[in-house]
């Protein structure tokens, strides 16, 4: 199925100019005329159109809590798997090197991909069927968010719970980066040391590891015992 037909079948859109939906899809890897530019629009159109549902869906939840649905909802993790589950990589154009390397498979170009095409969305059809588009990629997850307070990601439960206890603050150091330039890994230790307790983790990214490594001191047996 060529693009225009995948995507009236999977989000019920068309576009009146086709270019825009050709570069939503083009990688920076194939040249200059790539999808960067209708990414940074399109993070904003989402990040607004998402806001507005948390708004109106949760009525009582405070500032914070609506931050950290929206969060949630827009990380590059949650869009690339929606990406993902679109069969958004199929359609990719794509360099050569990213090709082998399977970008149209890694979360962070299908996310980036998504929000170019939200974008390219919105410079075509207006906000309506862009905001039509976000509802129809997000609706389902946003209705099945668990609490807020279950949001709150490793590293910030992690430094909430020594500094309610007065303890001081968690430590990360990268020990090492591997792999090529465009596949990094990175290995991370995350140190209390007022508690002799530490764990090692590895990630995609710095923040991945670092993330990685706080859940696995916060649920260190010592640690537990603590609470």
């Amino acid at each position: 199925m060529d693009p225009a037909g995948w995507l009236k079948e999977r989000l019920g859109c068309s576009f009146a100019d086709a270019r825009l939906l050709a570069q939503a899809l083009t990688h920076r890897s194939v040249g200059p005329a790539n999808n960067e530019r209708l990414e940074f629009l399109g993070d904003a159109v989402l990040s607004f159109v998402v806001a507005e549902m948390l708004f109106n869906a949760h009525p009582k939840a405070s500032e914070g809590e609506l931050s950290r649905y929206r969060a949630s909802l827009v990380s590059g993790d949650a869009l690339g798997a929606i990406a993902l589950e679109l069969g958004l990589g199929a359609h990719l154009r794509l360099g050569e090197g990213e090709l082998k390397s399977g970008g149209q498979r890694r979360a962070s170009i299908l996310a980036d991909a998504l929000e170019a095409l939200v974008g390219a969305v919105y410079l075509d059809r207006g906000l309506d069927a862009a905001r039509a588009v976000a509802v129809r990629l997000l609706q389902q997850r946003l209705d099945e968010l668990p609490g807020a307070a279950e949001l709150k990601d490793a590293k910030t439960r992690l430094q909430e719970w020594v500094q309610g206890r007065g303890f001081g603050l968690p430590d990360y150091k990268v020990l090492e980066i591997s792999g090529e330039p465009h596949e990094q890994r990175f290995r991370v230790r995350c140190d209390v040391s007022e508690l002799s307790i530490a764990a090692e983790a590895e990630g995609s990214s710095r923040r991945r590891a670092e993330q990685e490594a706080a859940s696995l001191v916060l649920g260190n047996p010592a640690l537990r015992a603590r609470r």
